[in-house]
């Protein structure tokens, strides 16, 4: 017989299996500046990157298996919101909260299956930084929604470290590109090796370095939705000579 205990012995289980698994993944920083949104990872996979609509995109660590499945089902629902209502009824908060949580939810409940293994930041870009939306999404379903910057990391030392670099380094002030993909670069250092106080000239040494051989092999991958191109297409991949850091 199957009773709650069972149930929740399954649930923490599985989220103990995933936390696990998600520990070795390369973080993910999503920064909000004047001219737009920036996505920064360092890819250690295929591509990490995607544009979801007209000024949504979609970066996650995990499963490449349950990041691309994620990643289809998020194009079919904005591209069928889009057609059956409007490209403007077809927002990141729906997206998210409408018809991806409840699917991801459900197969983290659900003892029989296997649960995926991802996290997730989803962004809109507004017509002005104040307007842009980022949300971070969990492999069981749950969800946060914030401004000015988002983090999905393999643990929460990495996230508690990324989140204390992003708020030093752009304070209040509404960045512009440059900052915004400096401070970047840096939340994802302080995320490699997050340590007590103790040891922080070690661990600022120690990430550096991981962050350096990550350079010599062309492992950077960045984006953006860009708030002021005349162009169509408001996302854009990153070139090697734009990243300055």
């Amino acid at each position: 017989m199957y009773s709650p205990f069972d149930f929740n012995q399954s649930i923490v289980h599985r989220a103990e299996y995933v936390e696990e698994r998600l520990k070795g993944g390369s973080a993910v920083v999503g920064v909000s500046y004047d001219a737009g949104v920036l996505l920064f990872t360092v890819r250690r996979a295929p591509r990490k990157i995607f544009e979801i609509y007209d000024q949504m995109m979609f970066a996650a660590l995990g499963n490449q298996a349950d990041v691309e499945a994620v990643r289809l089902a998020a194009i079919d629902f904005c591209h069928q919101e889009g057609f059956q209502r409007s490209p403007d009824d077809v927002s990141v908060q729906r997206l998210v909260g409408f018809a991806i949580s409840p699917p991801l939810k459900r197969a983290f409940g659900d003892p029989m299956t296997t649960p995926n293994v991802m996290r997730a930041v989803f962004t809109e870009m507004g017509k002005t930084p104040s307007k842009d939306s980022f949300f971070v999404l969990n492999y069981d379903g749950e969800f946060t929604s914030s401004q000015r910057f988002a983090i999905a990391a393999g643990s929460d030392g990495a996230h508690d470290a990324m989140q204390e670099s992003l708020e030093k380094s752009l304070g209040e002030d509404i960045p512009d590109f440059n900052a915004a993909i400096k401070a970047a670069a840096e939340a994802w250092k302080a995320g490699t090796q997050p340590v007590s106080s103790d040891d922080a000239d070690s661990a600022s040494a120690t990430a550096s370095d991981e962050f350096t051989e990550a350079l010599k092999e062309g492992r950077v991958e960045a984006a953006i939705l860009d708030r002021f191109t005349p162009r169509e297409s408001k996302f854009r991949l990153l070139r090697a000579d734009e990243l300055s850091f």
